[in-house]
């Protein structure tokens, strides 16, 4: 369950200007409302968070912000909700003064969730089939 926000989060954060800090507080908030259940972490320098693995992670970009879903499959699946915004294989950019919607957010992180439970299930299935 997390707790305070990591010192590193903050430091990160911190480190913003003000726009990006306001909108990827506000993301990292309904993240934590999806999924109050992960555990919030730093990887690779950015903010994350995992639950039965990495689930999703945000960050911020010159004149961006940045929603790592780190699951093509996932964004092919959402790919109608996605219409109209910036996106790659596993990121959805956004402009500071234009967030994500909380329905959208809610949904990717679920998403996560559920493919990573599926993964989780999936090699408990394969390891009691060598036994």
């Amino acid at each position: 369950m997390p707790g305070p926000m990591a010192e590193t989060t903050r430091s990160f954060l911190d480190a913003l200007p003000a726009a990006q800090r306001a909108a990827l507080e506000q993301l990292r908030e309904m993240i934590v409302r999806a999924a109050p259940q992960a555990e919030e972490y730093v990887g690779y320098g950015i903010p994350a968070f995992r639950l039965d693995g990495p689930l999703v992670s945000f960050g911020a970009g010159k004149a961006h912000c940045a929603f790592y879903v780190q699951s093509p499959r996932v964004m092919e699946t959402l790919a109608d909700d996605l219409a109209g915004l910036d996106t790659s294989k596993g990121t959805i950019r956004f402009a500071p003064d234009k967030p994500l919607p909380e329905a959208l957010v809610a949904r990717i992180v679920r998403a996560r969730i559920a493919e990573n439970a599926a993964l989780v299930a999936a090699r408990k299935a394969a390891r009691r089939q060598r036994r």
